[in-house]
């Protein structure tokens, strides 16, 4: 069984930071692309940030600039700094990893559980 644990959202000031942590465990055999995406109050779930396990990223253009990802594969761990925040990114984050379980011969998509970011003063 796979699941992604994500911890770091809260409350912070408009151009304040956040670091954002996302852990996969489970029967791992490997883990392909991971990302975070973030859903406002109503709208629609978004793409904020992706890399490939080669370390290739991708990002919003929202947040280009302002926004990193990096991973760590050793810890099967991905991570969103967060700087210069703004109102707008107000919304919970979700994690998600493209991930080969053990036992099985294909990959499946997996979500974190969410968490809140909430840039407000």
């Amino acid at each position: 069984q796979v699941q992604l644990v994500e911890s770091g959202g809260g409350l912070v000031q408009p151009g304040g930071s956040l670091r954002l942590s996302c852990a996969a465990s489970g029967s791992i055999f490997s883990i392909n692309a991971m990302g975070w995406y973030r859903q406002a109050p109503g709208k629609e779930r978004e793409l904020v940030a992706a890399i490939t396990s080669g370390g290739r990223t991708n990002y919003a253009d929202s947040v280009k600039g302002r926004f990193t990802i990096s991973r760590d594969n050793a810890k099967n761990t991905v991570y969103l700094q967060m700087n210069s925040l703004k109102p707008e990114d107000t919304a919970v984050y979700y994690c998600n990893a493209d991930i080969y379980p053990y036992g099985l011969g294909y990959a499946n998509d997996y979500w974190g559980q969410g968490t809140q970011v909430t840039v407000s003063s």
